[in-house]
């Protein structure tokens, strides 16, 4: 694992000395990788780290416009589709089962790596009718629709898993509730150096950053009355868009503290975050794992987040983060305060909430990955 604040270099061979050159594996994403999401930002992640160990990787997945890297196998175009309060861009559709199934056979993987396993599309397609060794990791957390849909197809299916993972303790147990089985906890990996290497935007004074879909489960409308009705004196930096932006805009209107800043790129939100001094998530609920807040935590930015069960499993209250009841806007008008003033405790809150996060580098969650495939691997090769 590379050292805090280094850019990543991981070796082709690892500490135990084993070299994974030649082991081909299939990424499969449900979610559309031209889009910012949390699931599509784990599937690249992990992939690049498993290609800087040697290890032949390709994403499937379905793109809306060019794959964002050459290792990409686009499979269509996605359809957004309404999933556990938010927008999910899936690809249903029988033309990218088909290519699906195409890449699977064409590209001779020895491991299939599904994320999602159970969402409609590429992953479903896969999990049906891939032969190889297959590993599904579970990210999803609370009451989710296809999971009472396919209740019993699923857990056929599911069996086909010789490998299940989750990504946090709610999902683990929201999968096992619907699925039974047995799963390993493997939380969600940051690319430290990557946060690190990213140059501050500049601003003029106290900024406090939201990222995020601008829908309810989101808590964006609390961030807006918290700023304008407790007296919030910071520049507030929004990224992102939904179904809200309009309404939240309107009521912002002619207050200066707020920049609307519409979708942002990779490059931009990083350097966002190196610039903030806050980084606000006050989410209502439906959050997993919160790698955003781990991305706030290795910029140092101080983070005022809700205290829900999928952050609070990420930053500690009072050691790590600011934590809130979720939807109080004068609990959060309080904690923004208290970040943006500084001092001893706020320092030694970056300090402590930086070392966390640099413990879940996406080079080390690559490794624990491999691990799990060495003896899939091993298997097929015996009976082979």
């Amino acid at each position: 694992m590379s050292a805090p604040g280094a850019p990543s270099s991981l070796p082709a061979i690892d500490a135990a000395g084993r070299g994974w050159a030649g082991l081909r594996v299939a990424m499969v994403c449900p979610y559309s990788l031209s889009i910012p999401g949390g699931v599509q930002g784990q599937v690249m992640g992990i992939a690049k780290a498993m290609r800087e160990l040697g290890v032949e990787v390709r994403a499937l997945a379905p793109c809306d416009g060019p794959p964002p890297e050459p290792w990409v196998s686009p499979l269509g175009a996605s359809v957004p589709t309404a999933a556990n309060g938010s927008v999910a861009p899936i690809a249903p559709d029988p033309s990218a089962a088909l290519r699906t199934i195409r890449a699977l056979r064409d590209e001779q993987f020895d491991i299939v790596h599904l994320h999602e396993p159970l969402v409609p599309g590429p992953t479903l397609t896969a999990l049906v009718f891939s032969d190889r060794p297959l590993v599904g990791t579970f990210h999803r957390a609370g009451d989710i629709a296809w999971y009472r849909a396919l209740k019993v197809p699923g857990r056929w299916a599911a069996r086909r898993l010789s490998v299940r993972c989750a990504v946090s303790g709610l999902a683990l147990a929201t999968a096992r509730r619907a699925l039974g089985g047995q799963y390993e906890l493997l939380w969600n990996g940051i690319d430290i150096g990557l946060v690190n290497a990213a140059s501050a935007w500049p601003t003029n004074g106290p900024t406090v950053l939201f990222l995020g879909r601008h829908e309810p489960r989101k808590g964006l409308a609390v961030l807006v009355e918290a700023v304008m009705q407790q007296g919030v004196d910071a520049r507030v930096w929004v990224a992102g868009d939904g179904p809200q932006s309009r309404a939240l805009r309107e009521a912002t209107m002619g207050d200066a503290r707020f920049e609307w800043l519409g979708t942002i790129d990779e490059e931009e939100k990083l350097r966002r975050l190196r610039g903030a001094d806050v980084l606000v998530a006050p989410s209502l609920h439906g959050e997993s794992f919160g790698v955003v807040l781990l991305e706030g935590m290795a910029a140092r930015a101080t983070v005022v987040a809700s205290d829900i069960a999928g952050y609070a499993n990420v930053a500690r209250g009072s050691r790590d983060a600011f934590l809130v009841p979720p939807g109080d806007p004068a609990a959060l008008a309080g904690a923004l305060q208290k970040a943006l003033a500084g001092g001893p405790e706020v320092k030694a809150m970056q300090e402590s909430a930086y070392q966390r996060a640099a413990a879940h580098s996406l080079g080390a969650l690559a490794q624990k990955y491999l691990e799990l495939y060495e003896p899939l691997q091993a298997e097929r090769q015996r009976r082979r």
